[in-house]
């Protein structure tokens, strides 16, 4: 089999555009391919899109040295690694429309040799799924679900594992597991990987490969809603959960995470749903966790509306993102927050959020706006720290001279 020279990467996200990035600086000739005319051009003009440490550096080099360009339409290469979205329904079903439209994409231009990677976090079975969708589209080549260790094209999952604002370095450092249909098609995504991965690579079956992404932040899910409940039967109780955590914590077995206002991120109030519609009746602590978190979500809300006087008290939410020190609004409790108070009719509500410049186009007609903090604590009645930004540690008195301050974040403790 010939060595690998190119690859394609299918989705020029927060995880697409690092992964094309970091694979273009290993050497290989890299398109990136996105659905947005905006993101391509600003990827070929070498800026960036997301806010993500030293990517636009990366980029810019990439891009520069002719190994990065991007696209609205595939080409051909030696390999395809899928980084789209998969987000869940209104319902809490899996949505996969986006992994099956990437492999139709592509499908056209595929050729003898070639492996297809999918990374998005997806179902278990996705990797069989896409090899049969790909078959129907060519069926002049043969795939490992029916040939297995003689297809013409080779197929594996490989799930993401990184952490926003620390993106780059995890890709290189972090462990990887990968999911390949037969054996040709570990070994060959091991190959490709090898490029720029540093940390343990994991062979295991795809099915497999498909559960360890969404067991990985399952397990996330439910250690959060114990520190969320816990936080909330301390409130009932009237007892300082943060002290509570800090005396537990001393014994060596046990480490409590801290609660806060929810769960957010693309990955951990979504892919427990994945599990939990495969298997309803036996993933009962998965979904008694994600309605933890969401209650605890709905608790900070309330907790909100019941210290304003009215719908024309101005109020002050600290923080949009979903995660310190980061831009992501993806999944933010914060913005279920922000849609519950205008939902009830509240009018002057303010934002902080050091991280971005504006706010999302959803609520530029809306009764909500971008100020710094020391107009929001001039004018605020009520307060709620959402996100424990550093730039908010660095000014703890400050907002504890609101009025009133709600903190589930523990920002002031």
């Amino acid at each position: 089999m010939q060595p690998i020279e190119s690859v394609a990467v299918i989705g020029l996200g927060y995880v697409g555009l690092p992964t094309a990035a970091t694979f273009a600086r290993s050497g290989l000739n890299v398109l990136g391919i996105d659905i947005s005319e905006h993101v391509v051009n600003t990827i070929n003009d070498g800026r960036i899109h997301i806010s993500e440490r030293d990517l636009d550096i990366l980029v810019h080099d990439m891009v520069a040295a002719g190994r990065l360009k991007a696209s609205t339409a595939p080409q051909p290469a030696d390999a395809f690694v899928i980084a789209v979205p998969t987000p869940v329904n209104a319902d809490n079903t899996p949505n996969m429309k986006l992994v099956d439209s990437a492999c139709m994409s592509i499908a056209p231009v595929l050729k003898r040799g070639d492996i297809v990677i999918i990374e998005s976090t997806s179902t278990v079975g996705t990797t069989e799924r896409a090899a049969r969708l790909l078959a129907e589209a060519r069926p002049d080549l043969s795939f490992p679900d029916t040939s297995p260790e003689s297809a013409d094209i080779l197929m594996a999952y490989c799930p993401e594992r990184v952490l926003p604002g620390a993106t780059l370095h995890e890709l290189v450092a972090n462990a990887r597991v990968l999911g390949g249909l037969d054996t040709a098609s570990s070994d060959r995504a091991l190959e490709l990987y090898r490029f720029f991965v540093k940390g343990e690579m994991i062979v295991a079956p795809a099915r497999a490969a498909e559960m360890s992404k969404l067991t990985e932040n399952a397990f996330r899910d439910v250690n959060i809603a114990f520190a969320n409940e816990l936080s909330m039967v301390c409130e009932e109780l009237d007892i300082d959960v943060w002290a509570v955590i800090r005396s537990a914590n001393l014994h060596p077995r046990v480490n409590i995470l801290q609660p806060g206002a929810g769960v957010g991120g693309h990955c951990i109030p979504v892919d427990p749903w994945f599990i939990i519609n495969q298997a309803p009746e036996t993933a009962r602590l998965m979904r008694t966790a994600r309605e933890t978190n969401h209650a605890k979500t709905k608790l900070v809300m309330d907790r909100i509306t019941a210290a304003a006087k009215g719908p024309t008290s101005p109020i002050a939410l600290l923080g949009l993102a979903y995660k310190p020190d980061i831009d992501d609004l993806r999944e933010s409790p914060s913005l279920e927050i922000l849609d519950g108070l205008l939902e009830a009719g509240f009018t002057n509500i303010m934002v902080v959020e050091p991280n971005i410049d504006r706010l999302p186009d959803v609520y530029q007609d809306k009764a909500v706006r971008l100020v710094e903090l020391a107009e929001a604590m001039r004018e605020s009645e009520v307060s709620a720290t959402l996100v424990n930004h550093t730039a908010f540690k660095q000014t703890r008195e400050l907002i504890a001279s609101c009025r009133h301050v709600i903190d589930p974040v523990g920002l002031l403790r």
